[in-house]
């Protein structure tokens, strides 16, 4: 079993908080393991705790369609969430939760070694870069240690907000050329190519 499949194993054995006692399925995430492309969502949904996959309910379908609009499929990217498990009734993540996910989150990043990392919605931005607004740092990508974070609005924002289904579709159409540039830059640069990004 390699390094990767084991910790898909503990994932899915998890007991470390109480979200663990009433899921039907842990969530580890899918994709390709080796993905320059990281989405990092909140926690999984109703649909994903009964299927153990990342975004397949609504939302899911409409990151499915994000990703067709800029070429790109699942099998692309790796999808994963800041929870493993679903919370309650789809509540907000509590700290003591999103504590208990770490390592595994972590690991999972040091593992796939992305050099860009969306992140889709407020929590998920907060691992980056605590207390700031997902409102104003949505669309701008930044550098963060020898990576480029790209925040996003959760695709379930749209849901809620049809409002919102414009802005993310725009926010999204930037990510092949950003990808480009980075992915394509020395890994030395990377850091100083997003900082320049920031500024657009």
């Amino acid at each position: 079993m390699s390094q990767f499949d084991d910790l898909v194993q503990k994932i899915r054995g998890c007991t470390l908080c109480s979200l663990s006692e009433k899921r039907t399925n842990a969530v580890p995430g899918e994709g390709a393991r080796d993905a320059d492309i990281m989405f990092i969502g909140e926690g999984p949904g109703f649909y994903e705790d009964r299927d153990g996959r990342p975004f397949v309910g609504p939302a899911g379908q409409f990151l499915n369609e994000l990703l067709l609009s800029i070429g790109l499929s699942r099998e692309d990217v790796y999808i994963t969430n800041m929870l493993k498990c679903r919370p309650p009734n789809n509540r907000d993540p509590l700290p003591g939760e999103i504590d208990a996910c770490r390592p595994y989150l972590d690991a999972q990043m040091e593992m796939i070694s992305p050099k860009v990392v969306v992140t889709l919605g407020r929590f998920s931005f907060g691992k980056f870069f605590p207390g700031e607004s997902i409102g104003k740092a949505r669309g701008k990508p930044r550098p963060w240690k020898n990576l480029t974070i790209f925040p996003m609005y959760h695709p379930a924002a749209a849901l809620h907000n049809p409002r919102l289904r414009d802005v993310i579709l725009a926010d999204f159409a930037k990510l092949p050329a950003l990808a480009d540039d980075v992915i394509g830059a020395p890994e030395e640069a990377q850091e100083a190519k997003a900082e320049q990004l920031s500024m657009f």
